[in-house]
């Protein structure tokens, strides 16, 4: 729910009919949620964004016309119309890496594979509407460790960005990437959350990230973390 109590709105972006079907029977059968919005593209969704006022967006990537990627980036370059700015979440499968890194940094709060369990999706929707990035689900932590090994070397990071970390700031951060919430991020290092929600604080601020998604991926890209470390 909204902090006024009212359901959340979100808006179903997909070229697939069945699909947009489906994902809005599972959205709709949930008591803090229901779809306000169906677009085919990119193009008809920006339109409808700027009618309706929508808390989360679910974004395909491969759409005709204007695809996922640009829309998620003129989403988020500026508020909608209605005065909102939608959080987006990006639809995909493992076959789309390079699309994946370009949309987090185009704007998208996270990412979720198309064939993820029902109660994973309602759980990244509510995750990205309480103010937090998609980061914990298994199937993003496959993802993310899956971008790492196919990363092209020009969409690598320099290493000398994370200079200006603690050694305890590069540990959360470590931490984040292992898909850590900040719960478990303070019993692994037997601090308090609050002490937690600092350091995460400061490694975002620090590494100019605007959210856990994009500060883990650049940890990835620096080489900070590696698959299997």
């Amino acid at each position: 729910m909204s902090p006024d109590g009212s359901p959340i709105r979100v808006a179903v972006v997909d070229d697939q009919a069945l699909l947009r079907a489906g994902f809005g029977l599972v959205i709709g059968s949930q008591p803090d949620m229901e779809v306000v919005v169906e677009a085919s593209d990119g193009a008809q969704a920006l339109r409808a964004l700027d009618a309706y006022a929508v808390d989360v967006v679910l974004m395909d990537i491969r759409m005709a016309g204007m695809d996922g990627l640009e829309a998620t980036a003129r989403l988020t370059a500026a508020p909608r119309r209605t005065g909102s700015s939608p959080k987006v979440i990006i639809l995909t499968t493992f076959d789309l890496d390079e699309y994946v890194l370009t949309a987090i940094k185009a704007g998208a709060s996270g990412f979720l594979l198309k064939d993820a369990p029902p109660e994973e999706m309602l759980g990244a929707i509510r995750t990205v509407h309480a103010g937090d990035a998609v980061i914990a689900p298994s199937s993003t932590k496959r993802l993310l460790a899956h971008l790492a090994h196919v990363l092209p070397d020009e969409q690598k990071a320099d290493p000398a960005v994370l200079g200006t970390l603690t050694d305890r700031e590069r540990e959360v951060l470590v931490l984040m990437a292992r898909g850590r919430s900040n719960t478990e991020i303070a019993t692994d290092l037997v601090v308090a959350e609050a002490t937690v929600k600092t350091h995460v604080g400061r490694v975002l601020a620090k590494v100019g990230a605007r959210d856990r998604v994009q500060a883990v991926v650049l940890a990835y890209e620096t080489g900070l973390i590696t698959p299997g470390s």
